[in-house]
């Protein structure tokens, strides 16, 4: 290898070190919970999207115990070939019948479902409108498809209109934008986008990768609390989060749905998701689907510690879930701030450029369902202590 290369890639880790961005992986044992084990340590985990509990729930457990026994380990190749196991058909047809869609489409992660989609559905041709504050899978995938790519101000209705009345002579024209922002914990103005999208004849697609389980009435999202899910033409989410195990999905018309198994390319060119992964999936969605307790649980415990955090004046942005950030500015107090809780046993992570703009790093707390009020009393205690020491409260 070359070794100009090798001190390339030093310098270039030590920049950003310099800068307080450098990232490393700790080692978690055991299973995901409202407490973990962290570089051999328990501590809270306030930083996961396992927002229900469900990643070590024990029916998900013995689905998937179940499945390996019928179904083996892996699917042994991609779903054109011979991968397309019977457990990854049940779930798409459960997905289905929950999200009220003619057809749905397993991924092997959100991001391999959005880059698929988005570079499939859309081309050079094509002009996508996308948030300003959307994930970054979202964003390679508009890359991929090389559609003309037009970015909003985050949620501005109007910027968005006007952009959408000068967008003339493309053969299709997108709206695409996550449900729930994972990084500020606010939601899309999803009902205004719809209106515009009939108004301007735009496809809308929505990456409800954090309201699925956790918005609407029956927890399908949030086109489900706005009332506008037969209006959305796409609908993508991940089964990561509030449903505790593996994979994405993509919902739609019947048509959709064969058009990507043909043309998308994160879905054709890889070898399918575990049969195992998918049955803890599916039961999931049904746990999702028929046991709104959890979801009710999980706001109670989101109003009662967002309140919390709001009373001693920190920054949470506009958050409306139980995705609560506290802006501090710079990357190192961000990670001063992360390391203080750690030593108290709260586990929040830092949040820095380039994942949020420079200039607003910041902890990302996030409320789980199965977090004791003791839990919430105790973190909301240690984060008035500490933020009091960094000049916050």
């Amino acid at each position: 290898m070359d070794i100009t290369t090798c001190q390339n890639w030093d310098e270039e880790l030590a920049a950003l070190e310099r800068q307080g961005l450098k990232r490393c992986l700790r080692d978690v044992t055991g299973a995901q919970g409202r407490k973990i084990i962290l570089d051999g340590k328990e501590v809270l985990n306030f930083c996961s999207n396992n927002y229900l509990g469900l990643a070590d729930d024990p029916r998900l457990r013995r689905a998937a115990v179940e499945c390996i026994e019928q179904e083996g380990i892996g699917s042994g190749a991609s779903r054109l070939v011979c991968g397309n196991m019977t457990a990854l058909r049940e779930l798409e047809e459960t997905i289905a019948r929950f999200k009220g869609a003619e057809s749905c489409l397993t991924f092997s992660t959100g991001y391999m479902a959005n880059v698929g989609i988005i570079s499939s559905v859309f081309g050079r041709d094509d002009i996508i409108f996308s948030d300003r504050l959307n994930h970054a899978s979202i964003i390679d995938g508009i890359i991929l498809s090389q559609a003309r790519f037009k970015r909003y101000p985050h949620n501005d209705m109007e910027a968005l209109e006007k952009m959408l009345r000068a967008a003339t002579g493309f053969r299709r024209r997108g709206i695409i934008t996550d449900s729930v922002f994972s990084m500020d914990g606010d939601i899309a103005s999803l009902d205004k986008i719809v209106e515009l999208a009939r108004q301007y004849d735009c496809l809308v697609m929505i990456d409800e990768a954090h309201a699925l389980g956790v918005m609407g009435k029956n927890g399908k999202g949030l086109a489900e609390h706005l009332g506008v899910e037969d209006k959305i033409d796409i609908q993508m989410g991940t089964l990561s989060k509030a449903a505790g195990s593996f994979g994405a999905y993509c919902c739609g018309s019947k048509a959709l749905i064969d058009f990507l198994i043909n043309k998308a390319r994160s879905f054709i060119y890889t070898t399918a998701m575990p049969p195992a992964v998918a049955a803890a999936a599916q039961r999931a969605v049904e746990i999702i689907r028929d046991e709104p307790t959890l979801r009710q649980k999980l706001w109670m415990n989101t109003e009662y510690f967002k309140k919390g955090v709001d009373q001693m004046g920190f920054n949470t942005l506009k958050s409306q879930t139980p995705i609560i950030p506290i802006v501090v500015g710079e990357s190192s107090v961000a990670v001063e701030f992360s390391r203080r809780l750690l030593e108290e046993g709260i586990f929040v992570s830092a949040i820095r450029p380039p994942t949020v703009p420079a200039g607003t790093a910041r902890l990302r707390l996030t409320v789980m369902a199965t977090h004791t009020r003791e839990d919430l009393e105790y973190t909301l205690e240690k984060l008035r202590v500490i933020g009091k020491d960094l000049n916050f409260v």
